[in-house]
């Protein structure tokens, strides 16, 4: 079969990798892709929010299947321009989507269900939410609303900085009209875990758990980003807590958006706080995450496709998900200044070492080919070093090994990814 995929990140890498290994395909083709996924797939120049040109090439090229890795194509109805045409798409129609598209929404959903999630209030007008700062309890979470690349999350430890994040949010629009509604939310404490799930609009499976570090500095200093590094699985995420989830998290968000009349087929990504009271849902992504993919997807036995099938086809019951007893480490090279300003157009030395090379990987996120055949940085997060073990801490060594094997110029990483590995 033919398969397209959707998007141009480390994500959508990993996800060209896994579906390379499926016995039932024989093309790839990704859009727009990136020079690492050009080694496995063929690029073509569509970009992931030209609905158009992406249905037509499906189309024109009978793709079999389309997989949408990214999160502003599925908020904005990709997955309903495919159907619209009779072509089998993976990823949720807009009207599930609104799960990660709307902070507001996943948190009345929660709300409604009765599911675990922090306290919080949804503000449309900034003078209110100004006014309901003035008796909160600091720390505070801020959120903007909409999609805004994994960065419009602000922790303001003062009434001051939570004054300072409404006036970013929602008055100077620092991230456009993902700030035209915010969600204030109290602040939580505990551990990070991150659980990636197939749904196919009522039964839901678990992938293995995986813990990603935001910010950009080490120690957790520094801005949010789209994701530092990874690792997978969490000594944090026990029998006890996955039992709990189990029961009301993750059957009952499934539940829940079939009865309000949005069953959401693809992939529910849930962040989760483990909290003295338990865990509870500190947001919902509707597609997976990047870099989790990095991690997950590498130590996953089943073929790709079949499982994406029958998330389709509502058959998802019948898959025994399993994943290798192991772990992996992903640990992200950057541009140096990321996320704020950093130089492109870097060559990248030391590819070649990861040929051949079991249980090594190098997702490509921010390249491309230069018109001298080079490939050249082209991001602010450039690769994703991700290397497996038989635990944590091997994996972990074997990561930061493998990150030597590659230079550019301005090469920035975190020299503590899967520390809290050590203190589990």
């Amino acid at each position: 079969m033919k398969v397209l995929i959707v998007g141009s990140g480390g994500r959508e890498h990993a996800i060209a990798m896994s579906v390379a290994k499926s016995s039932k395909v024989d093309k790839i083709y990704c859009a727009p892709g990136n020079a690492g996924i050009g080694q496995i797939a063929e690029c073509v120049p569509i970009g992931a929010m030209e609905f158009d040109k992406l249905v037509a090439f499906a189309k024109e090229t009978a793709i079999d299947l389309t997989i949408i890795g990214m999160d502003d194509p599925l908020v904005g109805g990709v997955v309903d321009a495919f159907e619209a045409e009779g072509l089998r798409v993976f990823g949720p129609n807009k009207a599930a989507a609104i799960l990660e598209g709307s902070k507001a929404f996943s948190k009345d959903l929660m709300k409604k269900y009765n599911i675990p999630t922090a306290a919080y209030e949804n503000f449309d007008n900034p003078e209110a939410a100004l006014a309901y700062l003035e008796t909160a309890k600091m720390p505070i979470v801020l959120k903007a609303d909409g999609l805004a690349l994994g960065k419009g999350v602000l922790i303001c430890n003062t009434l001051e900085e939570a004054k300072a994040g409404v006036q970013e949010i929602m008055m100077d629009k620092k991230f456009g009209s993902a700030g035209n509604q915010m969600v204030v939310e109290e602040f939580m404490t505990g551990r990070e875990v991150s659980v990636l799930s197939y749904v196919d609009g009522k039964t839901i499976k678990i992938m293995s758990s995986a813990q990603d570090h935001k910010r950009a500095k080490d120690g957790d200093q520094g801005l949010n980003t789209g994701g530092m590094g990874t690792f997978s699985p969490s000594p944090f995420y026990t029998k006890e807590v996955d039992d709990f989830c189990q029961k009301y998290i993750f059957q009952p968000t499934v539940d829940a958006m079939a009865a309000e009349g949005r069953p959401f087929k693809g992939i529910i990504f849930f962040g989760l706080m483990i909290t003295e009271d338990g865990p509870k849902v500190l947001e919902y992504n509707a597609r997976f995450g990047d870099p989790e993919a990095q991690v997950v997807l590498p130590r996953m036995k089943n073929d790709i496709i079949e499982v994406m099938e029958a998330c389709i086809d509502g058959t998802l019951d019948q898959i025994d998900l399993q994943f290798e007893d192991n772990a992996a480490v992903c640990v992200v090279l950057a541009s140096d200044g990321y996320p704020v300003s950093y130089q492109k157009g870097f060559e990248i030395k030391g590819l070649e070492n990861f040929e051949d090379k079991d249980g090594y990987y190098c997702f490509h996120a921010g390249s491309k080919l230069n018109d001298e055949g080079k490939i050249v940085t082209n991001g602010g997060r450039v690769l994703g070093i991700t290397a497996k073990g038989a635990d944590l801490k091997e994996a972990r060594a074997n990561a930061y090994k493998a990150t030597e094997w590659i230079d550019f110029e301005n090469k920035y990483m975190r020299h503590d990814i899967g520390k809290a590995i050590d203190e589990a």
